[in-house]
């Protein structure tokens, strides 16, 4: 799980594979990059179109973690399967319950 998200002063930075036009909005875990880097997946029922995807993963995230959406930033991947975002709030809070979302998606 390391690597996919860092506390910041803020929060946390997040770095999200997504999958648009997903069938369902879900966070489905962590997984490992070719590159090696690893990655919180995600999916979205938007389609990749005028930043609807954006939008929808940004409003999956706060209502996952609790927060409001304007809390949620979309940093760089605009375009992008990965893309990095910010959550501002107390940083251990959000963490933790990241931490407690991703082990429970990723159960068999």
């Amino acid at each position: 799980m390391s690597g996919a998200f860092t506390r910041t002063g803020e929060g946390l930075t997040l770095t999200v594979r997504l999958t648009p036009r997903g069938g369902r909005d879900a966070i489905e875990g962590v997984e490992q990059l070719a590159d090696g880097r690893a990655v919180i997946k995600a999916r979205v029922r938007a389609v990749p179109e005028d930043g609807a995807a954006n939008a929808a993963l940004t409003r999956l995230l706060a209502k996952s973690l609790g927060v409001a959406a304007s809390a949620v930033t979309l940093v760089s991947g605009h375009t992008a399967r990965i893309k990095i975002l910010t959550v501002a709030g107390d940083a251990a809070m959000l963490e933790a319950r990241l931490a407690a979302l991703i082990k429970h998606e990723d159960r068999p």
